[in-house]
């Protein structure tokens, strides 16, 4: 481990520092050492305290949270500095890739920021990203550079393999038409039935089902989604899956973003288990309860280490190699 020690060097933001120590645990190595503070304007500050030349420099951030614009400036930031001190490689590993889901001009007059973004960390010296389950696969063509995309799906599938829950009881459900691809691959790791149901934006951050197609009655279903906000299409869904007569009803996905009452709704809402992953912080009081964490820190490790190394990435972690 002395020659990565030497020349990898894993840094974390100021959003998900939990999660960038265990990358570094699983990788054998300290997590590197960078000064970051705000001016008394909010100006960002990021300083390495210690030599980055030569180093393959990896940034771990979740561009998420209640300081999302923070989040992402400092990640900006932080490659610029990382470039500016002769880094050798600067890979962005975003846990959670910010402004995702504004990937086309659904509405006139409207913006495209994941391009935006992409644009921004191209012009601060990211030379790669590493992110995991984005809100569409199209984002990765929006860089010019290397994109490694990464999936929860099998962790998620491991966690829900771990309870014995007989295949023929099971099904997965896709919360929309968007998701029934991911759906459909999680369905195949569990050997389960596939439902999908068909969801409409009556208004800004509001849900309604419209449609289910597929067979839930009697039915353990598990309810996948990429990522968790408000929690209103959960609490949409999950109401459509009991008055379709579900026998149990777990929730999962790999982003808890839960902004508003998001954290509050999945914590009462009327399931077995809301399983996500540790891509953005979740407070420690609601874990003991029914929101449940799985840590992607091994993926990631194991994808950073392929990355140093020159390995294939692809064959192991992308989605469409998941099976």
């Amino acid at each position: 481990m002395t020659e990565m020690q030497k020349s990898l060097a894993v840094f974390s933001g100021s959003t998900n520092p939990q999660l960038a120590e265990a990358i570094a645990a699983s990788l054998g190595i300290s997590l590197g050492n960078v000064k970051l503070e705000k001016f008394a304007n909010g100006e960002i500050y990021a300083r390495y305290l210690q030599s980055v030349r030569g180093s393959d420099v990896f940034i771990v951030q979740s561009v998420a949270g209640s300081s999302v614009n923070d989040a992402l400036m400092e990640t900006l930031i932080m490659a610029d500095a990382a470039r500016r001190a002769s880094a050798r490689t600067i890979t962005a590993v975003l846990s959670h890739y910010g402004y995702s889901r504004q990937d086309r001009k659904a509405a006139a007059r409207e913006p495209i920021t994941a391009k935006l973004v992409a644009n921004l960390l191209q012009t601060s010296g990211v030379q790669r990203v590493m992110s995991i389950d984005l809100h569409q696969g199209q984002i990765q063509g929006f860089f010019d550079i290397p994109v490694d995309h990464l999936t929860a799906l099998p962790i998620l599938a491991d966690y829900f393999k771990a309870k014995n829950i007989p295949s023929e009881d099971l099904c997965v459900v896709s919360p929309d038409v968007g998701r029934a691809k991911a759906a459909k691959k999680l369905s195949d790791m569990m050997q389960a039935d596939l439902a999908i149901m068909h969801k409409g934006r009556p208004g800004h951050n509001r849900a309604e089902i419209t449609a289910l197609i597929g067979d839930v009655q009697g039915k353990v279903c598990i309810l996948n989604d990429d990522m968790i906000d408000t929690g209103g299409s959960v609490v949409a869904a999950v109401s459509t899956l009991r008055s379709r007569g579900a026998k149990d009803i777990y929730v999962c996905a790999t982003h808890p973003v839960f902004s508003g009452p998001g954290l509050e709704r999945m914590a009462n809402l009327d399931v077995a288990e809301v399983v996500v992953c540790d891509t953005i912080p979740v407070p420690l009081e609601y874990q003991t309860g029914k929101i449940k964490v799985v840590s992607v820190a091994p993926l990631f490790a194991h994808a950073i280490s392929n990355v140093f190394s020159n390995g294939s990435v692809s064959e192991l972690f992308d989605p469409d190699f998941a099976l």
